[in-house]
């Protein structure tokens, strides 16, 4: 018997293979640095743990209302106005499980097989799969240097087809760590709202948004290539936009929850039914203990914890940008936010997956190939993640630096 057709339109990560790969060579005794896959290593914040196990203890194992605990609803409407000033009734809030779960429920509430989404390619492949899911059309808009590897308003408007019912943007995005300009993301915003579209915005790396890079020189003396969206920093919610624009964001990231598996959303509250119902028969609820311990992940001591992992991940891209670019790697859009830096790797005339197979393997450093995030100048990229230490960033730049001066080329 045969799978369902849409089964293989879904592509595996890759770089989940090097993941394991990486994994079997550290089982024989190699040492790996894992610059692979985006989880940073800090654990998650003690009192993010301890409400947890305080929810276990007192007996906070049952279902929530599918839409998630009233009072996590309102904690997440109140960090809006806290953080951004943007008031938010948290009748618009839906719990969910992570950001994935998030946006299938939205996939699902708005779009009908055969309608279309538009996507910037390179960007987090699992956005086009979820509207595959849904038999609707993810469409990769081809992005590079000059728009910060980002949509813009002139490049929807320039893509809008019949069939395109959405736009879906991340600010800031996966696998380039780069910010679109509140300004830019208005005037895209218009664009969507003018022809009765949905603006669908994911902002799971919005709080790891910081200030700009030290200005380094490109090998060669070539000047910087560089595209500063926004002051960087502080950077409006697209919240604030109006309340027909759909915000996707997690606990995962920034707050330092991955395995917890906790996102949520925000919609029109007319859309909310239809999001409660889809909820309700796809997960039932988010986890309980979960969202009991986000709570604590809200409150003003956590975030001053968060704050500090914060300035030490900046600190590490403001080491390993300048790093990679000395050996060589072209970096033509400033990562902004994020933990990510997308290179093009064209001076070591290799295409990235056996470059990254060759990185892996002769040098012990785990990246991710561009061929996982998209097929425009896929090949041309890879994405390090700096979500590793500091002195093990400063260990893989010698490893990188050794393996291109001998064999990596050869």
């Amino acid at each position: 018997m045969e799978t369902a057709r849409r089964t293989a339109d879904i592509e595996p990560f890759r770089v989940m293979a090097i993941l394991a790969r990486a994994r079997e060579m550290e089982a024989a005794g190699r040492d790996i640095i894992h610059m692979e896959v985006g989880e940073p290593n800090f654990p998650t914040p003690p009192p993010i743990v301890e409400a947890g196990i305080h929810a276990l203890r007192a007996g906070h194992t049952h279902y929530t209302p599918a839409l998630g605990l009233p009072g996590l609803r309102r904690a997440i409407a109140g960090y809006y106005g806290e953080r951004y000033g943007v008031e938010v009734n948290p009748d618009r809030v839906a719990v969910t499980p992570g950001a994935s779960g998030a946006l299938l429920l939205v996939m699902a509430a708005l779009f009908d097989p055969g309608d279309e989404v538009l996507l910037a390619d390179p960007g987090y492949p699992c956005n086009r799969h979820f509207a595959r899911i849904v038999e609707a059309r993810g469409v990769g808009v081809p992005v590079g240097p000059d728009t910060a590897f980002q949509l813009s308003a002139s490049l929807v408007e320039r893509h809008w087809g019949p069939r395109t019912r959405g736009v879906l943007v991340a600010n800031p995005g996966n696998p380039t760590g780069t910010v679109i300009a509140a300004r830019e993301l208005a005037a895209i915003h218009e664009v969507v709202r003018a022809r009765g579209g949905w603006l669908i915005v994911d902002e799971i790396y919005h709080e790891l948004i910081y200030e700009p890079p030290p200005r380094v020189p490109l090998p060669g003396g070539e000047p910087d290539v560089e595209h500063r969206s926004g002051g960087y920093g502080y950077e409006p919610s697209a919240a604030a936009l109006g309340e027909d624009v759909i915000v996707i964001n997690s606990f995962s990231k920034y707050f330092l929850m991955t395995g917890w598996r906790l996102g949520w959303l925000l919609a029109p509250k007319s859309l909310l039914p239809v999001i409660d119902k889809l909820a309700q028969n796809l997960f039932l609820a988010a986890p309980t203990v979960a969202q009991h311990a986000a709570l604590a992940a809200l409150q003003p001591e956590t975030r001053r914890l968060l704050e500090a992992h914060k300035t030490e991940l900046q600190a590490r891209r403001d080491l390993l940008l300048p790093g990679l670019r000395r050996l060589g790697f072209v970096v033509a859009a400033e990562p902004a936010g994020a933990f990510y830096l997308y290179a093009n790797i064209d001076p070591f005339a290799l295409d990235a997956e056996v470059f990254a197979e060759k990185l892996l393997l002769e040098a012990g450093v785990a990246i991710t190939p561009g061929t996982d995030f998209g097929r425009h100048q896929a090949r041309h990229h890879v994405r390090f993640a700096y979500t590793t230490s500091t002195p093990r960033i400063h260990e893989a730049l010698a490893r990188i630096e050794a393996a291109l001066g001998s064999r990596l080329t050869g």
